[in-house]
């Protein structure tokens, strides 16, 4: 195995680039005025991709980043539901809702924590405003599976979804009492042989590494267990420490956590185990067995990347719906409200519950272009980029050239007048390479309270 204290260096703040710019450019100068603008000119001919927040769950998991309301009140989803069916009503005054949904995906929270009627009410009306739903559309939930029945289950299988990720994170007990969350294999093993038997084509797991009391060893474990369980995609997400974002992180005892070398050693194993075992690693964190589309789409350098994880659904615009949704545009981003009541008093108004966003520059869509690629698939056709964009690369990205020789030095990346292309290794660093090319970093430089670690 390699020897990876030599890449400690690279240990530090950065962003996971599900957007660029990131969240931390949004703010509240790009006004709702022109965000209807922007919605109401979106080209009638774009496809949609459909983004409903379900933000509650009964207990919190240490370690979630999400944005998440604590509740175990029926009346409080009830109300958030009617808040939906009116957030709907709104959207659909200034936006051609006949447009082709390519994707819809509900996130949280845990979104299987509303009952099976209430998932009923919430899709059924959802059809009701989007009617052009295509065959091949990818319809997707993420599951907590202790909050999952057969009622529920039969009730996404009958609207349409065909594909669900089942949150792991980790089998080993220890760490799952340190994260405050209890999840025995046998649950979880129950939940995806109900994905299957209501013919959910893909039936994903997410994992996590570099949580509480984690070592290599360990995480082996974890890793055998879920391949016994044949998930079509592996999701396996280094843990963001964020406390200072996040509070139910602060419970959470960081002499326990993993260091920086044991981090990168679970992950070149995890590559290593997963690709022997037939999966194709997918950009920065996913794997997918060969028959997958993620697999088919990296093969074609077809890979995009937005703030649903990977997909093969590019060229389309992002509608988020609901509490703290993101949406995004051919050229800009917008957020809803992360607060409940200001979330409800944006509707009571009449209005969008639109918070903040940003409209990308020339520039943003530029550098944008590159890192979505690099963080996509791990490469750049140099080529191709100064055709699309009338650029010549190297005299663009002079400083970008500079800031990334050592990344060369250290074989993590090949770097020539024609290609930027990452080694095995270097894949491990994808955030740290595409950094480079990232014009807003020197202005966080200096905050350690910016972004998560890169390693």
């Amino acid at each position: 195995m390699l020897d990876f204290t030599k890449f400690i260096k690279y240990s530090k703040p950065g962003p996971r680039y599900t957007s660029y710019p990131t969240a931390l450019e949004f703010s509240d100068a790009y006004s709702y005025d022109e965000y209807i603008k922007k919605l109401e000119s979106q080209d009638s001919r774009r496809p949609l991709s459909l983004y409903f927040h379900l933000p509650f769950c009964k207990n919190a998991c240490y370690f979630c980043g999400c944005n998440v309301v604590f509740t175990s009140k029926e009346d409080k989803m009830l109300r958030y539901i009617e808040y939906l069916k009116r957030e709907l009503s709104i959207l659909s005054k200034h936006l051609d809702m006949k447009r082709e949904v390519i994707q819809m995906h509900f996130g949280g929270g845990t979104p299987t924590f509303f009952t099976a009627e209430q998932l009923k009410t919430i899709i059924s009306e959802i059809k009701s405003y989007f009617p052009n739903f295509a065959d091949e559309a990818e319809i997707s939930c993420e599951i907590d599976p202790r909050h999952i029945d057969e009622d529920q289950m039969r009730v996404m299988s009958e609207a349409g979804f065909n594909r669900v990720s089942f949150g792991i994170q980790d089998f080993n007990e220890k760490v799952q009492i340190a994260v405050h969350r209890v999840q025995p294999y046998e649950i979880t093993k129950a939940a995806m042989e109900l994905a299957r038997k209501y013919n959910m084509h893909s039936v994903n797991v997410d994992l996590i590494y570099g949580l509480p009391y984690q070592t290599l060893e360990t995480f082996k474990e974890t890793l055998s267990l879920a391949l016994t369980l044949s998930p079509d995609r592996f999701a396996v997400f280094n843990y963001a420490h964020v406390p200072w974002l996040k509070k139910t992180m602060r419970k959470i005892d960081e002499t326990t956590l993993p260091l920086p070398d044991e981090k990168l050693q679970i992950m070149q194993y995890t590559i290593d185990f997963l690709t022997s075992n037939g999966y194709k690693m997918i950009g920065m964190d996913h794997f997918a067995k060969p028959e997958d589309e993620l697999f088919k789409a990296i093969e074609k350098g077809e890979l995009h990347r937005n703030f649903q994880g990977y997909t093969t659904k590019g060229g389309a615009d992002l509608i988020g719906i609901g509490l703290t949704s993101i949406g995004e545009g051919v050229d800009s981003y917008n957020q809803n409200f992360k607060v409940m009541a200001e979330y409800e008093a944006a509707i009571d108004a009449g209005k969008l519950p639109f918070e903040r966003g940003v409209v990308l520059s020339e520039d943003d869509q530029i550098r944008q272009y590159v890192i979505m690629e690099l963080m996509s698939n791990f490469k750049l056709d140099i080529a191709r980029f100064e055709k699309l964009f009338n650029i010549n690369f190297a005299e663009y990205f002079a400083d970008a050239i500079e800031e990334l020789k050592p990344f060369v030095e250290d074989e993590l990346i090949i770097m020539d007048a024609t290609k930027i292309e990452c080694s095995q290794t270097g894949t491990l660093l994808i955030r740290n390479i595409s950094m480079a090319f990232d014009a807003y970093m020197h202005q966080h430089a200096n905050s350690k309270k910016a972004f998560s670690k890169t390693v």
